[in-house]
């Protein structure tokens, strides 16, 4: 029998505390279940799945998360904040109206071409969860009101709300419908053709929007 001490692998938490251990291990869930729920759709994320895909024991799950679909309403939020910063950042850059609205629709676009998981996620397999197609009504009436608060801020028009709330729901749920054409084929445009037509189309439906209060 040997007389060598046993030399022990290091944990992944060493050195951090209780806080930043839970916060990390969260974190991993959340990217684990991103990339099984973008590649394996629903029936292929479970909470077994997730554990394993992020290398973590079972009963670490149930410290950040009571359900699977917590954790899927999490990774929807997620992807959803990063592409209302991306968004808010490009209208906030932009010098006028039609500027403004070509910037919303090219960072969208934008940030799904470059990682379609992200479309997959927001948009086709919320689809497919009562609890994720909820989050994707909610989220949609969230940009129904930050357009709503961006023309506001613009002084577009004299709009009352009822015409301005009627154009940004047109404009929120058809560009959705766009989206969930686009990722699932159905749509063959590439991502500049798709930026140019939803662009040109959005602007038309907004214009129409003030005719309509003009006539009231």
């Amino acid at each position: 029998m040997s007389n060598e001490p046993t030399t022990r692998t290091p944990s992944r938490w060493n050195g951090l505390s209780t806080e930043e251990r839970q916060r990390e291990r969260r974190n991993l869930l959340i990217e684990a279940a991103f990339e099984l729920l973008a590649n394996e759709g629903m029936s292929g994320t479970t909470v077994r799945a997730v554990c394993a895909h992020a290398r973590l024991n079972p009963r670490y799950f149930y410290e950040s998360f009571t359900d699977l679909d917590e954790l899927l309403v999490a990774v929807y939020d997620d992807v959803f904040r990063q592409l209302k910063r991306r968004s808010a950042d490009a209208v906030n850059a932009a010098e006028d109206d039609a500027a403004a609205m070509r910037a919303s629709v090219a960072a969208t676009v934008h940030f799904i071409a470059e990682d379609p998981r992200r479309g997959r996620i927001l948009y086709s397999e919320a689809l497919g969860n009562e609890a994720l197609n909820l989050r994707r009504v909610r989220a949609g009436a969230t940009l129904v009101e930050l357009v709503l608060q961006d023309n506001s801020r613009r002084d577009v028009g004299a709009q009352d709300e009822r015409i301005g709330r009627l154009g940004a729901s047109v404009l929120v749920g058809g560009f959705s419908e766009l989206l969930l054409a686009w990722i699932g084929g159905r749509l063959e445009l590439t991502a500049e053709e798709l930026i140019d037509d939803a662009t040109e189309v959005f602007l038309a439906v907004w214009d129409a929007t003030r005719r309509l209060h003009a006539a009231d």
